[in-house]
């Protein structure tokens, strides 16, 4: 598998190759417009070209700014095949379903992103101004798949060192506001809900089965959850017969927040200072439940072991690992093996494991085609989840997916495979009582209808149920506890 950090090598020459090419042969007013687009949140509610609504029809393209030189609409033309521009539909669903020919913004950036790799500079240049013209941080998901990854393409070409796929992030969203568009994203998209929740109701299956309600439960959170996935659970631990646990202790690894933020896995970092703990301390208070929750703060989870998280063989030891462990493979390619061997010598009763189902290694384009189809999924499904509706909330929560096109730790791998690094350190999958199925189940009929449930569906016997849109995989989440020691 070539990672990262390798076709960064590779591509260099190329790179600076088009970018010298692209600089020379433009003038500067050009160059902002194609090479680096601006983009601020505001542009997203006051766009310099006036949208025409769903009735409307198809937008003229843009006239050339002058001292261009060029004629833009002539060049968008020629791209399209003479054809109008794709309307800019505000419905809940018209990104055509998942058929290639309707989900055009992939046809211009897999193209684009071969034509980095072959040092292609005239090629590169013409898909960019294609995408500039058609690309918009509102309608439907192809033109706001457009503008991110025209931005990931150009940040490819020219890397600045703290330059995201977007301006809105959740590290640049005001802590309140995060909040709110955390909570209505999980309301509106079982995206997140879905894996929290099974792995909720998995903790609660681990803890019936141990029969030890008087022993402590321990909770190692290497996740994205922000403190929105405990609440339940807490709910849930007050009504269990005999009560909860004597003590309920929460052990956050929190993402490291002195990175470039280019390194930042996607959805793992929130606003500088953002704390959960305080309100569900207090929530837990009006539960009777005796709540302690620790930080652990830039600590590398290739260094975990159990004086890191102050582990007891008096209590539980569940560790609750969502979405964050596909960030450890940028820098070498066994971190993630090396990190579940640790995870594996803490002892823990059990191990709940969340992931993107998708394989987006290879060389820049093949990775690059991997992560647009999965960057796809996420704004048809967010379309859907906000019936089209512009709001400032799902601005933020598709900012924050967005840097999944370039970050250099999005190197995902399928469910499958997964699966065979947790039996290589020494885990068996546990199969996910029908309780928990069953909850999943009700859950995700209160979403579209393109969602839908697969359980133990290519996983090697490991018990996972993923979730899919639209007949395409999206994650899975998967319960492991210790496999037999055979003498």
């Amino acid at each position: 598998m070539v990672y990262e950090e390798d076709q960064q090598m590779m591509m260099q020459t190329s790179s600076n190759s088009i970018y010298n090419t692209i600089t020379t042969t433009t003038d500067s007013a050009f160059l902002d417009d194609v090479i680096l687009p601006d983009f601020s949140p505001s542009q997203a509610f006051e766009p310099t070209r006036k949208r025409k609504s769903a009735d409307d029809p198809a937008p003229k393209p843009a006239q050339a700014r002058k001292g261009d030189g060029r004629n833009r609409s002539l060049v968008a033309k020629k791209q399209t095949g003479g054809k109008k521009k794709p309307s800019r539909s505000h419905g809940s669903n018209s990104s055509c379903g998942n058929g290639k020919d309707g989900r055009w913004a992939e046809q211009l950036l897999n193209p684009c992103a071969a034509a980095i790799a072959a040092g292609n500079a005239a090629r590169v240049q013409h898909l960019l101004i294609v995408l500039r013209e058609l690309g918009s941080a509102t309608g439907d998901a192809n033109h706001r798949l457009a503008l991110l990854g025209l931005r990931a393409l150009t940040h490819h070409i020219c890397p600045t060192p703290n330059t995201t796929v977007s301006a809105y992030t959740f590290a640049s969203a005001e802590p309140r506001f995060f909040q709110k568009s955390l909570l209505k994203f999980y309301e509106l998209s079982p995206w997140f809900i879905f894996p929290n929740t099974i792995a909720n109701f998995s903790i609660l299956q681990v803890l019936a089965e141990a029969k030890n309600y008087s022993r402590n439960l321990h909770i190692l959170d290497i996740g994205v959850s922000h403190g929105v996935q405990w609440p339940t659970l807490l709910e849930a631990l007050s009504k269990q017969p005999g009560g909860p646990p004597p003590l309920v202790r929460i052990t956050v690894m929190a993402p490291a927040t002195d990175e470039a933020e280019i390194d930042q896995t996607p959805f793992a970092v929130g606003p500088p200072g953002h704390r959960f703990s305080a309100s569900l301390l207090s929530f837990a208070k009006t539960l009777n439940i005796n709540l302690r929750i620790n930080y652990i703060e830039n600590h590398p989870l290739q260094n975990l072991d159990a004086q890191v998280i102050d582990g007891s063989e008096l209590e539980n030891l569940i560790v609750s690992a969502q979405f964050r462990l596909h960030s450890l493979s940028h820098k070498a390619p066994d971190d993630r093996t090396r990190v579940l061997k640790l995870i594996r010598g803490l002892n823990p009763k059990a191990v709940i494991l969340s992931e993107n189902n998708a394989d987006c290694g290879g060389d820049f384009p093949t990775g690059q085609a991997r992560r647009v189809e999965f960057m796809w999924k996420f704004l048809d499904s967010t379309s859907a989840a906000f019936k089209g509706r512009e709001c400032e909330e799902r601005q933020v929560v598709e900012g924050e997916a967005g840097r999944a096109l370039v970050s250099r730790r999005w190197m995902n791998e399928g469910m499958g495979r997964w699966c065979e690094r947790m039996r290589e350190v020494g885990f068996a999958g546990e199969g996910l009582g029908e309780e928990v199925v069953d909850a999943a189940r009700v859950l995700l009929r209160k979403y579209d209808g393109n969602w839908e449930m697969r359980v133990g569906e290519d996983d090697g016997g490991g018990g996972c149920v993923g979730i899919w849109w639209k007949g395409l995989p999206v994650s899975f989440c998967s319960l492991w506890k210790l496999a037999p020691v055979i003498d």
